[in-house]
């Protein structure tokens, strides 16, 4: 059994640093990079691609709404679904420049915050993540949630789908993320979410936080790196995950 781990990175701009990357690059085989958007800029993503390489993890372009204030995690609504489409294009665009600076390839495309929830709640947003995915590069992973509109949309539209579970997130029965205002939907103790993720894992299924199972093939495992115990509990996440004999590889590798 294998799977790969992903977590959210070069999210730092201008003098303002978030995050350990440098550490947390260690410890897993997949960086979903901010396009400048919700966080990042060029310096940030030309050096993010470029310690990826260095440490042999695959980079993936991660887009959100227009919303440095916001962090990217409050809803703008007001778009059209084609310019919606051609925000998404755009940062993916700027991703695979700055990829190309440091020699690297964005090989996927993962939605970040609001975007990302609305991606997976709303299937006209769904569709123009994936028509921006088609028309940039199809060759391109579309980063999914089982169950979800992604996963549809990625599957009828012929992209590759790339099915994730969060480690320190709770889920709703629907399969879609506890809201973050409600208790209990971010996992702060690494042992609890170590064990969740490995449970997962072993049975492929999504554990609700009623205990329902959701049956789903898991190919990749987020862990946020913007917390103070981000790296410890990606860290704990990956041991755990070996100690039990799962190979930790980027999708798709060899």
């Amino acid at each position: 059994m294998r799977v790969d781990i992903n977590c959210d990175m070069g999210e730092s701009y201008g003098r303002w640093s978030l995050g350990d990357d440098a550490a947390m690059m260690d410890i897993i085989t997949s960086a979903n990079v901010a396009c400048g958007f919700h966080g990042g800029d060029p310096n940030v993503m030309v050096e993010t691609a470029r310690l990826a390489k260095e440490k042999g993890v695959s980079i993936g372009a991660h887009p959100g709404f227009n919303d440095l204030w916001g962090f990217g995690r409050r809803v703008i609504r007001g778009d059209t679904m084609e310019e919606i489409e051609r925000m998404i294009a755009y940062q993916i665009g700027a991703m695979q420049a700055c990829a190309a600076l440091a020699g690297h390839k964005v090989t996927y495309v993962k939605a970040h915050g609001a975007l990302g929830n609305l991606v997976n709640e709303e299937m006209d947003f769904a569709k123009a993540l994936g028509r921006a995915i088609k028309g940039v590069d199809p060759s391109m992973g579309y980063m999914t949630q089982p169950a979800r509109p992604t996963q549809q949309v990625a599957e009828e539209m012929g992209l590759t789908p790339i099915a994730e579970i969060f480690a320190d997130r709770a889920y709703e029965d629907d399969g879609q993320l506890v809201n973050r205002k409600k208790p209990g939907a971010v996992l702060h103790d690494a042992e609890e979410a170590a064990k969740r993720v490995l449970a997962m894992v072993r049975d492929q299924a999504i554990t609700t936080a009623s205990g329902k199972r959701i049956p789903a093939t898991i190919d990749t495992i987020c862990v946020h790196g913007d917390g103070a115990t981000a790296v410890a509990m990606a860290r704990r996440v990956r041991a755990v995950l070996e100690a039990d004999g799962v190979e930790i590889k980027p999708f798709g590798a060899a």
